[in-house]
């Protein structure tokens, strides 16, 4: 133990704080609490240099939109946690001046007013705009080339309707069921990370929305809140499920899964697709523009080399567990009740095989288009799984849900024809999040609802 830590309820004060600012004693702030992260330097996912930018100093604001706040009670020791601060001898560093902030700011001050939006595509238009350009880079980048990425929304282009006539549709209704249960629309939220990247309040706006709505919300694991913060804010009756990567340590695992079991999710998504997170060329770029990103960073004696090719997704990544495979859905069926959902799916022949397991539902998925390059749309991959699906008489034996593209309900309803029980959207949701918050995300639903 530190000894200069506090004894009982004393408030250590910034100058005590300043002195541990190298990698041989490094303290930080976060949310006025000091914590001793010197061990913790060489295992950070995102590499020591920007805890060391940190040393010594308040490290809230680029700790938040990050981490959950329950992150150091978790994964730091208790010794480690050194008490809290009195914020009002912490020196306030002189921020360097950002032109490109200056400019942005100017850009959300003249930014179109929320009824001028019309569809999807105006808030991504929007959000390029006026979001920070780490933030931009993280949610848009897709992996390599982005040929999957783009081919994700064309390949909807290459879908056409033939259009009964004389039919009554006086009475049209949208609403379903997914996976027992009931909703008023076929699209769910799907799981995106790093909501405070977008807005200060992260996945919490998206919960507000799906609620206001009657809209399924998927939790991601990688959330800038904490699960049970998006969870103890969604209102009565809301169905929310949990999107999981699976961690190394299976005993981290079951907890997580049996905790949200716990607290009311109603199915669990297993990303299959992401042994790990795919190279994002634009979002590592950006990651490291940063211009104090390199304070402390190594010279020609240190020991530790200064890791640049990692993005923001890499970095908060290193947990997943490369090893995972078809094996191990046993174990998963054997720690949940929740209906188990594998999301990622990208062959006919895992859907059969999913479907030979009893998995009651698969994603056709490509992560988004940020995982293997030149992966195929999860639309054309539908076209091609429902009719083998019926073919053996098996379309009833699985829900077979598609998300990636979607930007219209005209995206949405190709997707119903051919077979899909669902679609989920995740980009224009946080788009409409990070220029407008919850009434963006409450509008870019109404949007949907009202092209059907």
């Amino acid at each position: 133990m530190p000894s200069d830590r506090k004894p009982g309820g004393e408030l250590l004060t910034g100058v005590e704080v300043q002195k541990h600012n190298s990698r041989d004693s490094c303290w930080v702030i976060v949310h006025g609490k000091a914590y001793d992260v010197t061990d913790f330097l060489p295992e950070h996912p995102g590499g020591q240099s920007i805890i060391l930018k940190y040393a010594g100093k308040d490290a809230t604001e680029e700790f938040e939109p990050i981490h959950p706040p329950d992150t150091l009670d978790k994964y730091l020791d208790p010794s480690k946690h050194l008490g809290p601060v009195a914020m009002d001898t912490v020196m306030r560093g002189d921020k360097i001046v950002d032109p490109e902030e200056g400019e942005r700011q100017l850009r959300v001050q003249r930014m179109p007013t929320l009824d001028q939006c019309y569809n999807l595509l105006d808030f991504e238009a929007v959000a390029r705009r006026v979001m920070k350009k780490t933030a931009w880079a993280y949610y848009s980048s897709g992996a390599d080339d982005e040929m999957t990425l783009r081919e994700n929304h064309s390949a909807f282009h290459k879908i056409w309707f033939r259009p009964r006539i004389l039919v009554d549709v006086e009475n049209v209704d949208i609403s379903t069921t997914m996976l027992g249960s009931p909703v008023s629309v076929p699209f769910y939220v799907t799981a995106t990370a790093l909501g405070k990247l977008g807005h200060a309040e992260g996945e919490i706006c998206l919960t507000r929305a799906a609620h206001t709505h009657n809209v399924i919300q998927m939790i991601p694991t990688l959330a800038s809140c904490s699960f049970d913060e998006i969870v103890d804010a969604r209102g009565p009756d809301q169905i929310q499920w949990l999107q999981l990567y699976v961690n190394k340590d299976r005993d981290i695992t079951k907890r997580i899964i049996q905790h949200a079991q716990r607290r009311g999710c109603k199915a669990l998504f297993i990303t299959v697709d992401a042994p790990q997170l795919g190279r994002r060329e634009k979002d590592m770029r950006s990651k490291f523009s940063d211009p104090g990103s390199a304070v402390q960073a190594v010279n020609s004696r240190s020991a530790f080399p200064l890791d640049r090719s990692q993005g923001a997704a890499r970095a908060i990544s290193s947990f997943i567990d490369p090893s995972l495979s078809w094996k191990d859905i046993p174990w998963f069926q054997s720690v949940t009740n929740m209906p188990i959902v594998l999301k990622g799916v990208q062959r006919v022949d895992d859907v059969l095989r999913a479907v030979q397991m009893n998995i009651p539902a698969v994603v056709l998925s490509n992560h988004g288009g940020r995982q293997l390059d030149f992966a195929p749309s999860s639309v054309e991959l539908l076209a091609e799984v429902m009719p083998e699906l019926r073919r053996r008489g098996w379309q009833d034996r699985i829900e077979v849900y598609i998300d990636g593209g979607v930007r219209r309900a005209t995206d949405i309803l190709k997707a119903l024809c051919l077979g899909a029980k669902g679609v989920g959207i995740g980009r224009p949701f946080l788009y409409a999040m990070s220029a407008y918050g919850v009434p963006g995300v409450e509008r870019a639903m109404q949007l949907l609802k009202d092209e059907k």
